[in-house]
């Protein structure tokens, strides 16, 4: 469904509407700071909800909230381990993502 999209500075070059929908939604994921939180916690290791609380300075209910949301977008998974649930980032574009934003807000 992406391969192929155009970079050139054209309109009639510019990705399909549903594509440039879907990357807009990805970007209002990460307008929350708890939602950044969390994803930097995730960075490298995976935590159950109440590490993430304590790391966060938010309840759990609110990581758990705000986890389902970046679930829902595909920025992290989860896996059960006995009792508890684990989180992870999805997958290394997460990891990129964060770190080209940061470097961007830092130049």
């Amino acid at each position: 469904m992406c391969e192929g999209i155009p970079v050139g500075e054209s309109p009639e070059e510019l990705p399909d509407e549903e594509l440039l929908y879907d990357l807009a939604d990805l970007f209002r994921v990460f307008s929350d700071t708890t939602r950044i939180k969390i994803l930097f916690c995730l960075m490298g290791r995976d935590l159950c909800v109440a590490d993430i609380a304590g790391e966060t300075g938010t309840t759990q209910s609110a990581v758990s909230h705000q986890l389902r949301t970046l679930k829902q977008a595909h920025l992290v998974k989860c896996e059960r381990d006995g009792r508890n649930v684990v989180y992870s980032l999805a997958d290394d574009h997460v990891y990129t993502m964060l770190n080209v934003g940061l470097s961007h807000v830092c130049e």
